[in-house]
């Protein structure tokens, strides 16, 4: 696999001097270690069976239409991107609930720090362990100290109210369309539109489902090119993005988010 930059934008990336580690688990319960060293991809399994980790590939457009102008240049020098295909939807659901309404630094040591008191973990080094998040039956075991004690005690419903729906359902959203998924997790409550299309965005890498009026898209497309007259208001900035990336919405939205973690450093 050839690529350019990887995507770290979630937060079960680590880095340390042996280069960037992600453990991943399936909704089966099966684990896998992921490293990353100068451009090589390696997994191990952890535990349990379950396929390998898929990671996607986004070159930028080989030819830009006119309309992608403003973007293109700048999302361009990136390469080409590579992002795990997130292997459980649990996963990327409850990450989705962590990152509501606060900074993507904020969530991301929320995230790191409630997996390491309740998820399975594997050692890097004598020194270091990585977690994942833990399973919907492990957090309804928690009690509203355990929330409380790691800084969770505002994401103790929504989570609670996904781990009950996803251990009902779980199956069978697996098996439905991207599309379908998004409309399927709002019926849970405390999941709205943005939560749900980040998540299936994250679980499918079909970002044409992320919510891409966000503050994060908005931001980042300003920063790719200041000089463009990008509108203040949400509403307006969606119909001025599904006009400038047209038929290439998907892949323009994916690589402005990679611009952001990368100049931010995610890992």
């Amino acid at each position: 696999m050839r690529f350019n930059y990887l995507m770290t934008d979630h937060p079960a990336w680590h880095t340390n001097d042996d280069g960037i580690h992600r453990l991943v688990t399936t909704d089966g319960g099966a684990a896998r270690l992921l490293t990353v060293r100068d451009q090589l991809i390696t997994d191990r399994a952890v535990s349990g069976e379950g396929p390998r980790p898929i990671i996607d590939t986004f070159p930028s457009p080989s030819t830009a239409q006119p309309q992608a102008a403003p973007i293109h240049g700048s999302l361009a020098e990136l390469g080409t991107v590579a992002r795990l295909r997130n292997p459980s939807l649990w996963d990327a659901l409850a990450t989705a609930i962590v990152r509501q309404v606060i900074r993507a630094g904020q969530a991301r040591r929320l995230y790191r720090e409630f997996c390491m008191r309740f998820g399975p973990g594997v050692a890097l080094s004598d020194e270091t362990d990585i977690h994942a998040f833990p399973s919907p039956d492990r957090v309804l075991t928690l009690s509203d100290d355990d929330f409380t004690h790691c800084g969770m005690a505002f994401k103790r419903r929504p989570l609670r109210h996904a781990a009950r729906a996803f251990l009902a359902h779980g199956p069978t959203w697996s098996n439905l369309s991207p599309s379908v998924l998004v409309k399927e997790l709002q019926t849970i409550p405390g999941i709205g539109p943005w939560s749900a299309g980040a998540a299936v965005a994250d679980w499918s890498n079909d970002w044409a489902l992320y919510p891409y009026g966000d503050l994060a898209v908005r931001t980042w497309a300003r920063r790719a090119n200041p000089d463009h007259p990008w509108p203040s208001d949400e509403p307006s900035f969606v119909r001025t993005w599904q006009r400038v990336t047209g038929d290439d919405l998907a892949t323009y939205t994916l690589l402005t988010l990679a611009l952001g973690c990368r100049r931010n450093g995610s890992v």
